[in-house]
């Protein structure tokens, strides 16, 4: 990783963390147990790429090569939703895992109907912090709309906002879950990956821009070359995620490795082969720098960020 990603990747950590710190309730706060889980798996040491992709759209979209100021809410309640669905995709009745991020997951930690609360109330906060950020009220509905529709079981339900990733996260997770054991074909593991993981990048990306934006008009063509920009990447960060379930150790990962192949998940690999999914991840890739051609050097943090996605080993 060269020093200015390392640099972008930390000092963005860095906000999101300051801000998740201001947002979370303290392990003092009553009911003790609860605030305790939600900041176990919130302060588990993630990367807090989907923050910071949001902060950077908000970047490149506003043209002043600074930030907007309270962008960082808006990226903690993203990696709030991130969190959250992480606490209920490894519980006992999904994925079952015992390691995340390196740390214990949260039922491990606190039990299992703590950690579905946790899961709730890092949902419930997210939004809760969306409606709260300091945009006017026309923008914060526009963003609250794009979170929750990438978050729930469908895309394009209110008609003006068909964004072709149906269905939401959830919705990919209950085809993941109903797809176990089947044999993958490739229809169905892009459906899942465009949902399950890639629904809430390229939200992350829109809502970030849309923030970027509030100050200016944005013609809809624009929004969707940032769409197809955090499609393309999200797509690509889980076919990178596959590659690595299957050729990392649990230790670089953070989390168990394997799991997929044991449990004859549809992955990008087990349809394509590890050296096609490479090649497939980096073409994903290009394809996203060519959507956010027009905005020049100021989409470079942005670009850089992907590449990042596609190179990283863990």
């Amino acid at each position: 990783m060269d020093s200015p990603v390392r640099s972008l990747l930390a000092s963005g950590a860095s906000l999101t963390d300051a801000a998740l710190e201001r947002l979370l309730p303290s392990p003092e706060t009553l009911p003790h147990s609860i605030h305790r889980a939600m900041r176990h798996s919130v302060f588990a040491g993630g990367k807090r790429l989907r923050p910071i992709l949001c902060m950077e759209a908000a970047r490149m979209v506003a043209g002043t090569g600074e930030l907007p100021e309270g962008v960082e809410n808006l990226g903690a309640a993203i990696e709030m939703l991130h969190t959250y669905s992480l606490i209920h995709d490894d519980l006992p009745a999904l994925d079952n895992d015992d390691l995340r991020r390196g740390q214990p997951t949260c039922h491990v930690a606190f039990g299992e109907a703590i950690a579905i609360l946790a899961g709730d109330a890092l949902q419930t906060l997210a939004f809760q912090t969306i409606a709260q950020i300091p945009a006017p009220a026309a923008a914060v509905v526009q963003i609250l709309r794009e979170v929750s529709v990438a978050v729930g079981t469908g895309i394009g339900c209110f008609g003006d906002l068909d964004t072709g990733l149906a269905p939401g996260m959830i919705g990919g997770q209950v085809v993941d879950i109903e797809s176990e054991g089947v044999p993958p074909t490739a229809e169905l593991v892009q459906a899942i990956h465009r949902s399950k993981t890639g629904a809430l990048i390229t939200t992350a990306i829109v809502s970030g821009a849309l923030y970027g934006s509030f100050q200016h008009a944005m013609p809809e063509s624009t929004l969707a070359r940032i769409r197809t920009f955090g499609e393309k990447a999200g797509l690509a960060f889980q076919i990178v995620d596959d590659v690595l379930d299957m050729t990392q150790s649990s230790e670089e990962l953070g989390k168990t490795a394997g799991k997929d192949a044991a449990s004859v998940k549809a992955t990008w690999p087990a349809v394509y082969g590890i050296e096609r999914s490479r090649v497939d991840a980096d073409q994903l890739i290009a394809d996203a720098f060519a959507a956010i051609e027009p905005f020049g050097a100021a989409a470079d943090p942005l670009k850089s960020l992907a590449q990042y996605l596609v190179d990283r080993t863990h």
